[in-house]
């Protein structure tokens, strides 16, 4: 006589596959970006892979090759350089102490003369001393770490884009919902990376390339490399881009620049910000546009997992979190109506 029947047998095997499945979520968790790093990339290319096998009638190990050094291009090696020349203008600032002090003082002269009030800068600059090499982690000294991310990233995604149907029928058969709400979930999840990744990237490269012009004319030191530190601060709604033309019109006001100064505040207040609502207008016509209550709580989430990454992917985490709650209860209140149905016709 067995000592355990079916229904106990296949209990105990899913109990087994709940633990080995923590295990191996625990296990991944220092390669979590590089996961979330596929599933983003998987959702940009798709239609440009399939765009190639279908249209060009390549071979789809060509096609997924073609992407791939499509988007190294495109996507990857920018963020990689521009990440190395804001560390480097960080190192260059360790080095100089001396001229980070005279800026320092000069600021804080010209707000005790404004608003009498005494050592304001100084203060904010011992509480965020260290906030902005825990943004930029040391990329020179992790470079192996980002080389395998960025390889085990592109493996994972030949493969994903080599079988791309089996992998999407795989995803669909084993979701939780519903056929019809996992297609709709596919869907809104392509329409949240979008606006996440595609929009909110356009606004912040269009902004960064605002405050670079804006220091060129106004002939405001470091053009370029404000420029790039605004493209990542505007990933921050509202405030992004404001925290590098301000604290710089308010500078050359200190200096005695009056012209630059006024011209980069006007220029930051009413191009750089107003091209902002321009853009997101446009993105919210064609995919939606992401709540500033979702990318601020998201940033704040995403910074201590992801570093300056996540910018990015927290609020892309919480937004995936909210289309997960969103379709669980439509699918809970279908479940529902289809239960009170048969509940009637058994009746």
């Amino acid at each position: 006589m067995a000592f355990f029947n079916y229904k106990q047998r296949n209990n105990i095997v899913l109990i087994i596959l709940i633990i080995l499945g923590c295990g191996i979520l625990y296990s991944l968790r220092y390669i979590a970006g590089t996961l979330l790093s596929t599933i983003v990339m998987y959702t940009i290319f798709r239609p440009v892979y399939i765009y190639i096998i279908q249209t060009w009638k390549w071979k789809k190990a060509w096609a997924s090759i073609a992407v791939i050094v499509g988007s190294f291009l495109i996507l990857i090696l920018p963020t990689i350089t521009l990440c190395f020349m804001v560390m480097n203008k960080i190192n260059e600032f360790r080095q100089d102490p001396l001229r980070v002090e005279y800026i320092i003082k000069r600021l804080d002269a010209f707000f005790y003369k404004t608003f009498n009030q005494s050592n304001l800068v100084d203060n904010a600059m011992d509480k965020v001393g260290g906030y902005a090499s825990d943004l930029f982690p040391s990329i020179l000294g992790g470079a192996a770490s980002l080389i395998l991310g960025i390889s085990v990233m592109y493996f994972l995604l030949y493969f994903m884009f080599r079988h791309y149907k089996k992998f999407e029928a795989g995803l669909i058969t084993y979701s939780p919902f519903r056929e019809q709400n996992a297609l709709k979930f596919a869907d809104e999840l392509k329409n949240t990376t979008y606006s996440n990744i595609l929009g909110q990237g356009l606004i912040a490269v269009v902004q960064g390339g605002l405050v670079s012009l804006g220091f060129f004319i106004f002939n405001i030191p470091d053009a370029l490399f404000w420029g790039v530190i605004s493209t990542f601060l505007s990933f921050l709604p509202l405030i992004g881009s404001a925290l590098v033309f301000v604290p710089a019109g308010i500078l050359e006001l200190a200096n005695g620049h009056e012209a630059a100064g006024w011209g980069i505040l006007i220029w930051g207040i009413v191009l750089v910000t107003n091209i902002d609502n321009v853009i997101r207008f446009l993105i919210a016509k064609r995919v939606g546009n992401i709540h500033p209550i979702i990318t601020i709580i998201g940033v704040v989430v995403g910074i201590p997992a992801f570093g300056i990454m996540g910018l990015v992917y927290g609020p892309l985490l919480l937004s995936y979190f909210i289309l997960t709650v969103r379709i669980y209860e439509t699918s809970k209140l279908a479940t529902e109506r289809l239960e009170q149905i048969r509940s009637a016709e058994e009746e």
